[in-house]
């Protein structure tokens, strides 16, 4: 069993900047695909951004280029530094890690990670 805990969150401004992070525990975090979803009342989990265990990442075409996904597999951490936030990436941000190597399905899927978070609100005021 995997457990992940999200902090980091909080209120900013637009513009602004925030570095949300996820400690996992178990022993076979190296091995484990990680990825970041968030999600607004009355609406499905989106997608933000994935990094394997390899260390490659994707990112969804709404946060390329201001998100940056890393991992510090020493600490069984993983980090979004969120820049030029906007007003829409208001949303509860949550963690998920799968069991292994691989993603049971399409990476942009929530149904492809094993394990999540509670989830860490970000609220970005215009």
């Amino acid at each position: 069993q995997v457990q992940l805990v999200e902090s980091g969150g909080g209120l900013v401004q637009a513009g602004g900047s925030l570095r949300p992070s996820c400690a996992a525990s178990g022993r076979t975090f190296s091995r484990q695909n990680l990825g970041w979803f968030r999600q607004t009342p009355g609406r499905e989990r989106e997608f933000v951004v994935t990094i394997r265990w390899s260390g490659g990442a994707d990112y969804s075409d709404s946060v390329k280029g201001r998100f940056t996904i890393s991992r510090d597999n020493a600490k069984n951490q993983v980090y979004l530094q969120m820049n030029t936030l906007k007003a829409e990436d208001t949303a509860v941000y949550y963690c998920a890690t799968t069991d292994g190597q691989f993603y049971y399905g399409d990476y942009r899927e929530p149904s492809a990670y094993n394990y999540w978070g509670q989830g860490t609100q970000v609220t970005v005021s215009s």
